[in-house]
């Protein structure tokens, strides 16, 4: 990855709006991981992470910037709350267990690229399964053919989608079903953890052409990947451009003296310190050292602050920004410039049934101002009040729509805004879309 910080920056105007100085934050910490990669093996030890703290309040961009970062890089990225960790001692999840997360995440990501590379090869194979289930059904239309005639001439129909809905039986592989062995109700999957030791069980099953294309294919993909070049390439993607998002930091702040449901508090943040600092935990893959995993911590920060946290900790959070309130300004490009923008997802939902929605700059203008309002008067809510707003505006037209109808065009105006929602102004009555 060689972007520059304000490429980085660029690439994440294009689905959040504003917060400048976060990006700025987050878009160095990435560069610095590739500058530090440039360096000889003695200097890249020397040199750790700047772990970051987000401070602001919800629905401001504060995930989305870590979550669209680690994307933008493919890197291993997980989200946390802080909240359902447990110090030592008490029942619950275990700080070291978001590495473990961390770690099936990076698996999952080096894996998803084998597949692809070996996915002609795995393709070919499963075709040929397929073909030869379907010329064993219809060899009473191959009559004089020659057998390998015939094979090929069901594999370009095959290829051509021709057998897509063709029901076949075939046998396949039994994935172990995934069990609830975990407190927290966590689901583990048997066949992940004991590996070879279980018996490979295989049963016919029937489904359709398609169906048995993908599950072969997979099937087939599993046999030609190396799973321990896998495994090894996770965990050093894992341990040198991991990114674990810690949310809801601001919960556990706060003085130990509260006792009952605050007892665990500082305790928690006493075991998360060993993690950020940089130690080695032990996953079923390898040993993984977080010395240089980048931590991004954040919090709304209403009822506690930064300093409330233990000066150990804090201290491995050299960088902290807040993230501002959303105006109405940010609602208006909010509403039309992101790439996936608000109005274009309804409009795309609505298109389904026939409905081709269009909103006007002063209907844009007045739903900004009514969602900026709300967020002033009652909770600052952040973007999700965007959600709640067109709910209840769209509520009408997503009810009456559907059906085999023509095309009809919806233009939504100001004073469609002010028809459906002065009701609201005045009453408030968004509560039932807030969850």
């Amino acid at each position: 990855m060689s972007l520059s910080p304000k490429q980085i920056v660029n690439e994440l105007d294009k689905y959040i709006i504003g917060q400048d100085k976060a990006k700025r934050a987050v878009a160095i910490a990435l560069r610095n991981r590739y500058r530090r990669s440039r360096l000889s093996e003695a200097d890249r030890e020397e040199i750790t992470p700047k772990n970051i703290i987000m401070k602001g309040p919800t629905g401001v961009g504060k995930t989305e910037i870590a979550r669209r970062l680690a994307k933008l890089v493919k890197a291993p990225f997980i989200k946390v709350e802080a909240t359902k960790y447990t110090e030592v001692g008490y029942v619950g999840r275990d700080v070291e267990s978001m590495v473990r997360d961390l770690v099936e995440c990076s698996i999952r990501l080096v894996k998803e690229e084998k597949m692809k590379e070996v996915a002609v090869k795995a393709e070919a194979s499963a075709a040929k399964k397929v073909v030869s289930v379907l010329s064993e059904m219809k060899k009473g239309e191959r009559g004089e053919m020659a057998k390998e005639v015939f094979d090929a001439k069901l594999l370009d129909e095959l290829r051509e989608g021709k057998y897509d809905d063709t029901q076949i039986e075939l046998e396949v592989l039994d994935a172990p079903a995934r069990m609830e062995l975990m407190p927290g109700g966590a689901e583990i999957n048997l066949g992940s953890i004991f590996g070879e030791m279980l018996p490979k069980k295989k049963k016919r099953r029937k489904m359709t052409v398609k169906q048995a294309m993908q599950q072969l294919i997979a099937e087939e993909s599993e046999k030609l990947i190396d799973n321990d070049s896998v495994n090894t390439e996770a965990l050093r993607r894992a341990e040198e451009q991991g990114i674990i998002f810690i949310d809801e930091i601001d919960k556990i702040a706060g003085k130990e003296n509260r006792g009952g449901a605050d007892v665990s508090r500082e305790g928690v943040q006493r075991d998360i310190l060993p993690i950020v600092e940089g130690c080695t935990v032990m996953t079923k893959y390898g040993p993984v050292k977080t010395d240089f995993i980048l931590f991004i911590a954040a919090g709304a920060f209403h009822l506690s602050k930064v300093e409330d946290l233990i000066p150990e900790l804090q201290g491995r959070f050299p960088i902290n920004v807040e993230l501002e309130s959303l105006s109405k300004e940010d609602f208006v490009k909010i509403l039309t410039q992101p790439q996936n923008a608000i109005t274009s997802q309804y409009g795309k939902l609505l298109a389904v049934d026939n409905i081709d929605l269009h909103f006007t700059e002063d209907a844009i203008e007045e739903i900004a101002e009514i969602s900026a309002d709300m967020n002033a008067t009652s909770e600052d809510i952040g973007a999700r009040r965007l959600h709640t707003v067109m709910e209840y505006l769209l509520e009408d037209i997503s009810f009456n729509a559907g059906g085999d109808y023509p095309t009809v065009e919806v233009t939504i105006d100001k004073k469609y805004v002010d028809e459906h929602l002065s009701k609201t102004i005045r009453d408030r009555d968004l509560k039932k879309y807030v969850l």
